[in-house]
């Protein structure tokens, strides 16, 4: 959420970033509805004061005059009948903005699209197969690790079973990546619910805004995560950090759930996209003079897991009409998968600055006795999953069909290369 006070003193900046981003928002209205609200607070005070005044005279008369009796059930219904126009000033006031999105940094580039984001760098490089690559679907099915048609039957399209090595692959890459983010990367694990309060979807930036795309439980009011960044960017919600705790690193593997609301045909075939999806995920509440520096720490330690799985892949900077919504700056990492001959995405790393703070109203104090201020939260995937799969099984196949194990994961699967089952 912005602060208020920027739409009030500075709305350019608003309007610049809106246009950056190519989003179209009634700022003007916004602008209004503020000035409109904060008028009518001010009739409300006003009147109050005035109800009191003539309280404390009616108090002081031996006989009530009628006159003034009445004068103050009027002000009173006038004051209940101003209160409750102010009480949905306030709602619509709030409820623009928490759809307002973040306001890009100077240094994220301007574009319209992808195909203004800035590659800042790559590493390793594509194999070279002397036989045409498979993609994942035709590898898994062949292997026995991959069952769309059971997926389907459980629960309905982009619904899939990982059978076997297949499971264990995945399982293997999870606690693979948790050990690396908990014993060298200085990450504390936190196995968080997966499903939470209404709340913890406003605090991260998820609701009003995306509502469409979550799973909600209508009876109890949960919702499902659709990544473990919500319930991470909540551990905190209305606390104030003391002096010298910051940063604080933390590292969770979830479920993930996404209505995944796409065009028809667009990714149809195999895991890439699907309605549940498992991934470990990065998070940092740090102080805000350091949250560029602790993103580039953040992208880095991402990287480290690619690098050691051995698969090629790239740093992409996202232009200002690429970033999420609550994104000031973000960078996500691509792998290369050769059976489907393009890449995916398998991090975003995004440094929120104070975004999702002030909606969370997460503060800290730089030192003993200080005013508390706004700490800024980072997050990242540190991977996702399956596209971390796709990646292994596409980058690692062999001519007749089965995959190798890159040797870092060797002891979380327990064999060296995956056959047909």
């Amino acid at each position: 959420m912005l602060d208020i006070r920027l739409l009030r003193e500075n709305p350019e900046i608003v309007r610049d970033a809106l246009a950056k981003r190519g989003e179209d928002f009634p700022v003007e209205r916004v602008i209004e509805l503020d000035m409109e609200h904060r008028k009518l607070l001010h009739e409300v005070e006003t009147l109050r004061a005035q109800r009191n005044e003539a309280s404390k005279r009616l108090g002081k008369t031996v006989e009530k005059p009628a006159g003034l009796i009445a004068s103050l059930r009027q002000l009173g219904e006038r004051i209940d009948s101003l209160e409750r126009q102010v009480a949905e000033m306030e709602a619509q006031l709030e409820d623009y903005l928490l759809r307002l999105p973040n306001i890009p940094a100077d240094d994220v580039p301007v574009g319209k699209g992808a195909e203004d984001n800035i590659v800042v760098r790559s590493w390793g490089s594509p194999p070279n197969f002397p036989f045409t690559p498979l993609p994942h679907w035709e590898l898994g099915e062949r292997l026995n690790i991959l069952d769309f048609q059971r997926g389907v039957k459980l629960s309905g399209s982009r619904f899939y079973i990982l059978r076997g090595m297949g499971a264990r692959l995945q399982r293997g890459l999870i606690a693979f990546m948790l050990d690396i983010h908990t014993k060298e990367h200085g990450y504390t694990e936190i196995y968080p619910p997966f499903m939470v309060k209404r709340e913890c979807m406003v605090g991260s930036g998820n609701l009003p805004k995306f509502a469409d795309n979550l799973y909600h439980d209508d009876e109890d009011d949960f919702w499902f995560v659709p990544t473990a960044e919500v319930p991470l960017t909540n551990l905190h919600r209305d606390e104030i950090l003391s002096p010298g705790v910051l940063p604080i690193y933390y590292v969770s593997y979830t479920a993930c759930f996404r209505r995944e609301k796409m065009a028809a045909g667009k990714d149809t075939r195999g895991i890439k996209r699907g309605h549940q999806f498992d991934k470990v995920e990065l998070y940092k509440f740090t102080e805000p003079e350091k949250s560029d520096e602790e993103l580039e720490k953040l992208v880095g330690d991402a990287e480290d897991v690619c690098q050691r799985l051995g698969m090629p892949y790239r740093v992409v900077q996202l232009c200002t009409a690429e970033l999420g919504f609550a994104a000031r700056k973000a960078y996500d990492i691509e792998m290369w998968a050769p059976g489907c001959a393009e890449w995916l995405e398998v991090s975003s790393c995004s440094n929120c600055g104070d975004f999702q703070a002030r909606r969370a109203n997460i503060r800290y104090r730089p030192e003993p006795k200080a005013k508390p201020r706004f700490v800024h939260t980072l997050n990242g995937s540190g991977l996702a999953l399956p596209r971390v799969v796709i990646a292994l099984l596409e980058n690692y196949q062999q001519a007749d069909g089965s995959i190798r194990v890159p040797e870092a994961l060797r002891p979380y699967i327990g064999v060296d290369v995956i056959t047909r089952q």
